[in-house]
């Protein structure tokens, strides 16, 4: 676990830049905000404990916060993801489960494995994000279409991540 330390601090830093710096100014027709910091909650290790998948989703999500201004919105979507993950996970494993020193990746467990677990992932996020951030249900398929959206923009981004920076 800890020969991997390095190279997910490294992850978490530079997909948090790159969401200050570049898609956090990506918004299209008030509908489409991609996420891409979600990346890395999704792609750490399946030996990662459940504890230390929930503190750095909580340390990523308060980042995003800090920096955004949202008052909490990113750390609790964050975290709920986190929340989720071990459940999606299980829902998604191979028959005889997922290899020793594997990670959530198209490299490990293929196109359609991955698109499925990450689409999940995305919307189980901005579901929480979005619909915590109108906190009404006024809005509710406005919001709605936002959330589909911006999930469907998102993945499509995270899936063709795996093919040019996260190969391996």
């Amino acid at each position: 676990m800890i020969e991997v330390l390095p190279k997910n601090l490294l992850r978490f830093v530079i997909l948090l830049l790159v969401q200050i710096f570049f898609f956090n100014n990506i918004e299209i027709g008030n509908y489409i905000n991609p996420y891409i910091y979600i990346l890395f909650i999704i792609l750490l290790p399946f030996a990662t404990p459940a504890w230390m998948i929930l503190i750095s989703a909580f340390i990523m999500g308060l980042s995003m916060d800090i920096i955004c201004e949202t008052m909490g919105m990113h750390t609790s979507a964050s975290v709920f993801m986190a929340f989720a993950r071990p459940y999606i996970l299980s829902f998604f494993a191979p028959h005889d489960g997922y290899e020793a020193g594997s990670l959530p990746g198209v490299y490990y467990y293929g196109v359609a494995w991955f698109v499925k677990y990450a689409v999940i992932m995305v919307l189980v996020h901005h579901l929480f994000l979005f619909y915590a951030e109108m906190f009404k249900m006024h809005d509710f398929f406005a919001t709605l279409l936002r959330v589909i959206l911006s999930t469907l923009f998102s993945s499509a981004l995270i899936i063709i991540s795996q093919y040019f920076v996260f190969r391996k």
